[in-house]
């Protein structure tokens, strides 16, 4: 069987495939770009087809140094399979691509569509007048053409769902270029929002995370300082909604109300992701981030002191430049007095374009390194103990799809616990599904993961679970999906390994 045969799509329908990298607003894009083809007629071509779909999408990032050359070599190795396959079509959208643009077809004249993070929703349109007119198209909008929440979404979870509150950055660090390709904060007005989250309920999800690039300046562009705490405690008055969690906050705008909103909205869950990028103030000021040590510090004081049990993660960059020894010890000083569960550590990643590129005192790549080995062995010894301190809890946990790897091997399931942490646990007698709700002793701590390895106390069948058994009899009649790329989906996670809200928050 030849190629064109095998992508061919079933029953002549043409299939596709998405594959994403970066952040969490990559990954809601990503499933509205899915949306958006399946409702042009497109299906999801099988998980086996390695680039063998009849459109590839490359949905990319543009954060890290290496984003480039990752696109490329994807772009180069499929080359020939569309040198051998008339018809294929291979489509760039995302941050590369907003800061590319022409670029993308020069290097690479065998793609079809370039297009940015302002109108994804001209995807279908592209693809078809690429196929009459048989060259490139490459259309970048300067400006947001639809909120991403309006287009057609393909989830990837049944039971767990993004939802984007703002679009854009008003900040300006130094390190990011992540506002130049997104653009200035525009906020969705609460209503369409509560909506939103209300039909999400509606089909059975039962977690929701909001959803931005700095998601705790939201107000801003509609004119109320209040307006992200108002919008937690909205959440907590929608039935059947049982978890809230948002991502990325910046310390900045993270004023005591939404505080007092994660405390005493009871589906606010006790998580909270807040980037501190560098613990020296001289790096801070630097960076152009709007708090010092001092400011940081207090805001995990107040958590802590409203929210116990709150788990708190964050994302550290080593080797700013100019960073100092003595600078570096005052990062490696928050990180023994903040106590964080995870950090999502980076080392500096130059990006032309951003101010902190043509900055002096570039730090040699021996220097950066010994110190991120040092902060990651930091790091990892206090998330161990944080974990070690759960042993003995009993935990309710949402059960997860695709998120422990070996539970095949082990027998076991996986889930999520209220603060986010990631537990596997035996598997019980009883049929137990995605979205289902477990209640588990554990036993066992590693700096990663948690292990409830008794038995199952008690099994909640839920709506959730009830949606992803539906939506999982109904895939069955269908060509298997492809994932994401990353992060991966079972419960959003707010903290991909990657950088978080495309690394400017």
């Amino acid at each position: 069987m030849s190629s064109i045969d095998r992508s061919q799509s079933v029953g002549g329908t043409r299939t596709y495939e998405v594959r994403t990298y970066g952040c969490q607003m990559n990954v809601h894009d990503s499933e509205r770009l899915s949306g958006l083809l399946e409702d042009a007629g497109y299906v999801r071509a099988p998980e086996s087809a390695d680039g063998d779909a009849d459109v590839v999408v490359f949905n990319t990032c543009a954060v890290r140094e290496n984003a480039d050359n990752k696109l490329y070599g994807n772009l180069g190795h499929l080359a020939p399979k569309k040198a051998s396959r008339p018809g294929m079509q291979i489509a760039v959208g995302g941050c590369l691509a907003q800061k590319d643009r022409d670029t993308i077809v020069k290097r690479a004249p065998w793609v079809d569509v370039v297009f940015g993070t302002h109108n994804i929703g001209k995807l279908p349109v592209l693809l078809e007048r690429a196929r009459v007119q048989e060259e490139a198209q490459v259309e970048i909008a300067e400006s947001l053409e639809a909120f991403p929440s309006t287009l057609p979404t393909r989830r990837e979870s049944a039971y767990a769902a993004w939802v984007s509150i703002s679009v854009g950055c008003n900040n300006t660090c130094t390190f990011c270029i992540v506002p130049a390709l997104r653009g200035k904060e525009k906020d969705r007005r609460p209503g369409d929002i509560l909506a939103e989250v209300e039909a999400l309920v509606a089909e059975g999800v039962s977690e929701i995370t909001l959803l931005g690039q700095n998601v705790n300046a939201y107000g801003s562009d509609i004119g109320d300082r209040e307006a992200f705490s108002k919008l937690l405690r909205a959440c907590g008055n929608i039935e059947g909604l049982e978890r809230v969690r948002f991502t990325s906050p910046h310390p900045r705008d993270f004023t005591d109300d939404v505080i007092a909103a994660m405390a005493e909205t009871p589906n606010a869950m006790p998580q909270l992701h807040m980037p501190l990028q560098s613990g020296s103030d001289p790096v801070l000021k630097a960076m152009r981030r709007s708090y010092r040590q001092d400011r940081y510090l207090g805001i995990i004081e107040k958590v802590r002191a409203a929210i116990p049990h709150a788990a708190i993660t964050t994302d550290i960059i080593v080797g700013f430049p100019g960073e100092t020894e003595e600078d570096f010890e005052q990062t490696l000083h928050v990180v023994r007095e903040a106590r964080f569960a995870q950090a999502y550590t980076f080392q500096y990643s130059k990006r032309p374009g951003t101010p902190a590129a043509e900055m002096d005192g570039q730090i040699p790549k021996a220097v950066v390194q010994e110190r991120y080995e040092r902060l990651v062995a930091l790091q990892e010894e206090i998330s161990w103990e944080e974990n070690k301190k759960q042993v003995g809890r009993t935990l309710e946990l949402m059960v997860a799809e695709g998120e422990g790897r070996k539970d095949g091997a082990t027998h076991r399931l996986s889930g999520r616990a209220p603060d986010n942490r990631l537990v596997h646990f035996t598997k019980p007698e009883q049929e137990v599904r995605p979205g289902d709700v477990v209640t588990v002793e554990i036993t066992y701590a590693a700096p990663h993961h948690l292990l409830a390895e008794g038995a199952v106390l008690d099994v909640r069948r839920t709506r959730a679970g009830d949606a992803w058994e539906k939506r999982n009899t109904a895939e069955q009649a269908k060509p298997a999906g492809v994932l994401l790329g990353l992060p991966k989906i079972g419960v959003p996670q707010p903290m991909p390994a990657v950088a978080s809200g495309c690394g400017c928050d």
